[in-house]
């Protein structure tokens, strides 16, 4: 009975679920399908429009500000995240109650759910007031990677946090009773811990910032495009076309293929640990 009722509920399940998967991939299928369209006075499906990207100096140029960017930025996001991460970790009040301790979810969960368009419009009054008294930070490649640097340290943080959450604290008393100073304590056995943690996490930011509009839409300069501000620029100027739906697959590709490979990571990770185990 027990066995029937489980199997009823999950078909429920599946047949709810469905509708929404269609509803979050249909819209993705139909761009990459509409980017095989023919050429011009021609017939017959082919990658014509990836050709055209190809050639296109414009599209080249706001692709390799997109990599620039999202290299950059998740890189010392990871690394602002890490120290974040630790740094509320290490030194959080395990004695505190109320809103002292939820002061840690808070500093870290504030910029992740606050609206990106609060978020945009306050990086632009902020860089346009330290423009106007000092003459640096002129709007362009710097203010975004600023910028996107400021949102995605809070999402490594919060995976590194949790990492080091789920730890004994013994361990590191008893790095100090092996004699390890900070450093060393540091180097080896908080890094190897958080490993995972922070390539998970700058996978995570380089997929955010190369997703990011909104932000980055805000806080660009002359000179500046990258491939989401070139799309909605194109979209705005001539509508939806095969070009653009090209370029839209291409990076919807890339975001899947940086997701598969965390999945592929993580998997054969977890994999070894079982065989170290025995499991």
């Amino acid at each position: 009975m027990n066995h029937s009722m489980g199997r009823s509920i999950r078909r429920i399940l599946l047949a709810a679920s469905l509708p929404v998967y269609a509803l979050l991939y249909a819209p993705l299928a139909l761009i990459a399908i509409f980017s095989f369209a023919p050429a011009p006075a021609a017939s017959g499906h082919g990658l014509y429009w990836y050709a055209e990207l190809i050639r296109a100096p414009e599209v080249i140029a706001a692709f390799r500000r997109s990599i620039m960017l999202a290299i950059g930025s998740s890189l010392l996001g990871t690394v602002l995240g890490t120290m974040m991460g630790f740094g509320l970790y290490r030194f959080r009040d395990r004695q505190a109650k109320g809103w002292l301790a939820a002061l840690p979810s808070l500093i870290i969960y504030t910029p992740i759910i606050m609206p990106s368009l609060v978020f945009g419009i306050s990086e632009l009054i902020f860089f346009n007031f330290l423009h106007q008294a000092t003459g640096l930070l002129a709007a362009g490649l710097l203010t975004m990677g600023i910028a996107h640097v400021t949102f995605q340290a809070p999402y490594v943080a919060l995976v590194v946090f949790a990492r080091l959450s789920g730890l004994d604290a013994n361990l590191f008393e008893a790095a100090q009773d092996l004699y390890a100073d900070g450093w060393r304590s540091f180097v080896h056995l908080t890094l190897p811990i958080v490993r995972p943690a922070l390539i998970g996490g700058c996978l995570l930011a380089f997929t955010l910032s190369i997703d990011d509009f909104t932000i980055s839409y805000f806080t660009a300069g002359p000179g500046s495009t990258t491939l989401p501000i070139y799309i909605y620029s194109a979209v705005a100027r001539k509508g939806v076309s095969p070009d653009i739906n090209a370029l839209a697959t291409l990076m919807i590709s890339a975001v899947i293929g940086v997701g598969l490979l965390q999945y592929a990571f993580t998997r054969n990770r977890a994999r070894r640990m079982l065989a170290r185990t025995g499991g």
